[in-house]
């Protein structure tokens, strides 16, 4: 059953009684089946081995449906979506170290502001996935403890003592999974609260990815009347009617895969509020969510790396003329000269079509002044700090390949 044999045995829906018992029963009739049928049974005669007697022996879907939801999240999440999501980080990060010195134009309300540098950019993306993943993972410790002995309402009315230690040490050792009994079977059976954390904590991810994906098409938007400070991989031609146009298709693609990610949640979170007294009723629609965002997540991270991040180039030219145009380095000048004689600067600059300087100059402000002050490369603070690189030992290593040069 478990190499899949025997899928077309299992040809219930996901749209079936919210408890699971009717998954639950098809598990139970086919391991029945099968273990009759190798004993030298006959399928359907339940002798010898009966679905409900020994397969479902101390057991009810009251707490067998929960604990496979369980499992296959945490199997799912972290043979799938993790590590995905884990290598896209690390391309993020890697095209931060690359960029880390090159200064460009920050951007607030889609408006020029301050410079920083591209790596600094970069890094932020970076950390705002690793900090939405280990939200994730703090999520999943939820789903370690499992209902399985709990049997039909938390008492485990049926079930030998400790049963349910016992089949977690079981299930931990075949999965590898730090798998724990759940405390509370009330708790346990009772709510889903867990598969929502789980779900919220997809979301959090999600979200970080739309950004972050919304922030890459915006910087690669043109590539003559756009910003185009990134040059995007053309890995497919962008238009049936436009020749030469390229779209930035992976980054379409992990919008609308966010989009219903977020959807999945909100579904989740009113489905795990719909649990009455001692069961939530809400079970398949929730793991069916649960995996369908995990997977699609997953996929979308993976695809993004591959076919858009990594081939991801700078158009440093665009870079340095957006930073030399910019009116907001006159930013640096407001401590010495002032905010509203900074700001007036800034409208001459802008109302006359001239550079900052020459209206900085024309009101007044000294020529060596402006030089040293208005300096894009000093208003970055420490890039390469920031990021956490060793500045001397990068310097060394600078140092050793010139002098093998």
């Amino acid at each position: 059953m478990i190499n899949g044999s025997l899928d077309g045995e299992f040809p219930l829906y996901v749209w079936q009684t919210g408890s699971g018992t009717q998954s639950n029963m098809n598990v139970n009739e086919v391991i029945a089946n099968r273990a009759s049928q190798l004993l030298g049974g006959e399928l359907g005669t339940k002798k010898p081995v009966h679905p409900n007697d020994h397969v479902n022996m101390g057991q009810s879907s009251n707490d067998t449906f929960p604990t496979a939801m369980h499992i296959a999240t945490l199997l799912e999440a972290r043979g799938h979506l993790l590590p995905r999501l884990s290598r896209l980080i690390d391309e993020v990060w890697e095209k931060a170290v690359k960029w880390v010195d090159v200064v460009k134009i920050g951007r607030t309300p889609l408006q020029d502001a301050t410079p920083l540098t591209v790596g600094q950019e970069w890094s932020g993306w970076a950390t705002q996935l690793r900090d939405a993943r280990h939200r994730l993972e703090t999520a999943l410790h939820a789903v370690l403890e499992l209902a399985l002995g709990g049997t039909a309402v938390g008492t485990g009315l049926n079930a030998p003592p400790g049963f349910g230690e016992e089949v977690a040490a079981k299930l931990a050792e075949l999965t590898g999974l730090p798998l724990r009994t759940a405390p509370n079977k009330f708790a346990a059976q009772g709510s889903l609260d867990g598969m929502v954390a789980v779900s919220a904590g997809l979301r959090g991810v999600a979200v970080a990815l739309m950004k972050i994906a919304n922030d890459m098409r915006w910087l690669a938007s043109g590539p003559r009347t756009g910003l185009h400070e990134l040059k995007l991989p053309a890995n497919e031609p962008g238009s049936s009617i436009m020749p030469g146009k390229v779209n930035p298709t992976q980054q379409e693609a992990m919008v609308m895969v966010c989009l219903q990610a977020i959807g999945e949640d909100s579904i989740v979170a009113a489905a795990g509020a719909q649990g009455n007294f001692e069961l939530n009723a809400m079970r398949p629609i929730i793991i069916n969510n649960v995996l369908h965002s995990a997977r699609i997540i997953g996929d979308a991270c993976e695809k993004l790396r591959m076919f858009s991040v990594a081939g991801t180039e700078l158009d440093e030219q665009r870079v340095t003329e957006y930073v030399g145009r910019s009116l907001m380095l006159v930013t640096a000048l407001s401590p010495h000269i002032g905010y509203d004689k900074a700001s007036a600067i800034a409208h001459k600059a802008d109302d006359e079509g001239t550079t900052l300087r020459d209206a900085a100059l024309a009101l007044g402000v000294p020529a060596e002044e402006f030089d040293r002050i208005v300096d894009p490369k000093a208003m970055v603070g420490e890039p390469q700090r920031d990021l956490g690189i060793d500045v001397d030992a990068r310097h060394t290593q600078e140092h050793q390949r010139a002098g093998s040069s």
